[in-house]
């Protein structure tokens, strides 16, 4: 028999959630057919089989919480063999059986030779081999180990002066720990501050979210009537974390602004039959992706991620946006790849699959990674304005509104336009209000004026 075990879902993830096992004993199963609907921290997802054959046992149900790797479902072979097979075990190390030293307790002659000798220097003294267990011992007899030599601890100890390692000690910071920017890794008084003052904003981070999600018990609301308790799910739950810490984190400033799409809308709307013939229908949001990803090379700072621990930013020099997606289960971004290079009808296209894949829950967690930007739109649901939350590793999220028609003085007169309000959310830390209203405006100007795409974009 062979068994299925839960595959690797995406970065980091090592447990995840039983929605619906897809599959029963007596069923046959194919290579690639999905056979269980999982929820992890990111998405739900189905999982495709990789083992062919009937289905002899399945050892879960739904709702049961599997970690990676583990054995879900044995199949027998298609010609009937029974033959038991274990899950695949990790390979045992080979124990290199070694001559075994015994230490010798020394006699008193020799104890009173060695009270005559000098000291030893304090590193040589503390110089201690390494220990290697001798091989095909019985269970229950004691342990004899294999003396090997080791460099002395010396030759391991940080590199720095006697001052660096009292300010370390002083502070109450492990100068082993400390990475120095010195000539060979030397440790410098710098490099103990800012190792010290890091430690403090990773201590301080831990504490935000931890007061976040700390709160006070909660009143019996039972005695004013009828209640239900619902567990969250884990996306519910990941997405609460994850908003969290970009909250406490990251020093947010909304810029907010409308833009006229009076022309750009007359504009959708005479390419919307051009557009059936490919299968889709323009939208506004496709548009700002290829606006947004045109701006992002103008405006460098935005397609860029903080990295307070080495003290620098991370450029990036590809151009992917996150689209926000409400679905019934949670909200999932999903990310559009190398956005600069394709044109809006492969956006549009592109988008489409994206939604349908995350509302479907066929989405995978390679489908949401990498984003550099992201875009809200809750225009078509209404609204006038909002202030989006930054998603963290990125500096800038675009939050769309409800479009409507306002009198505009142009010319002397008020004319109606149709005018779409924007609220760009972004990190103070690495961008300033002046950069924001530029790049906003930048936004805003090819949304008014498609050909500044075609000349600047």
């Amino acid at each position: 028999m062979k068994q299925f075990v839960i595959p690797e879902l995406g970065e980091n993830i090592h447990s995840a959630t039983i929605v619906k096992v897809l599959i029963k004993p007596g069923d046959i199963v194919e290579i690639e057919q999905s056979v269980l609907e999982v929820e992890t921290d990111k998405a739900t997802i189905e999982v495709p089989s990789d083992v062919s054959g009937k289905v002899v046992e399945v050892k879960v149900k739904d709702g049961d919480q599997v970690e990676i790797g583990q054995a879900i479902f044995s199949v027998e072979d298609a010609g009937g063999a029974s033959v038991a097979s274990e899950a695949p075990k990790a390979e045992e190390p080979k124990v290199e059986e070694k001559t075994i030293v015994e230490e010798k307790q020394p006699t008193p002659q020799e104890q009173a030779v060695q009270a005559e000798k000098p000291a030893e220097p304090e590193a040589k003294a503390l110089e201690q081999p390494t220990v290697a267990l001798s091989g095909n011992l019985p269970s229950d007899s004691p342990k004899i180990i294999k003396i090997e030599n080791q460099p002395p601890l010396s030759a391991q100890a940080a590199p720095a002066a006697p001052s660096v390692r009292r300010l370390a000690r002083e502070i109450g910071v492990d100068v082993n720990e400390i990475k120095g920017t010195g000539p060979g890794g030397r440790i410098s008084l710098d490099d103990v501050k800012f190792h010290s003052k890091r430690l403090h904003q990773q201590r301080n981070e831990i504490q935000h979210i931890r007061a976040e999600q700390h709160q006070e018990p909660l009143p019996d609301f039972s005695k004013y009537g009828d209640v239900e308790t619902v567990a969250m799910s884990n996306i519910r739950y990941k997405t609460a974390e994850h908003l969290s810490y970009a909250w406490h984190t990251i020093p947010h400033v909304t810029q907010f602004d409308k833009a006229d799409i009076t022309q750009l809308e007359e504009f959708r709307k005479g390419y919307a039959k051009a557009a059936e013939k490919f299968g889709v229908k323009l939208t506004v949001t496709a548009i700002l992706v290829k606006v947004i990803a045109s701006a992002m090379k103008t405006f460098p700072q935005f397609n860029a991620s903080v990295d307070m621990q080495n003290k620098s930013i991370v450029y990036k020099k590809y151009f992917n946006i996150g689209i926000a997606v409400d679905t019934e289960h949670g909200l999932i971004v999903p990310v559009v790849k190398n956005a600069d290079t394709m044109n809006i009808i492969e956006i549009t296209k592109e988008i489409n699959v994206l939604a349908e894949k995350a509302r479907n829950k066929k989405i995978g967690v390679a489908d949401m990674q990498g984003g550099c930007f992201t875009i809200s739109n809750l225009g078509g649901i209404g609204g006038t304005s909002f202030t989006p939350i930054v998603n963290s590793p990125e500096v800038a999220i675009l939050g769309v509104s409800k479009g409507s028609i306002e009198p505009v003085y142009i010319d002397g007169k008020f004319e109606p336009r149709l005018m779409l309000p924007l609220s760009l959310s972004y990190d103070h830390r690495l961008i300033d209000g002046a950069d924001a209203i530029r790049f906003l405006r930048w936004v805003i100007e090819a949304l008014e004026n498609p050909l500044k795409l075609i000349i600047e974009g």
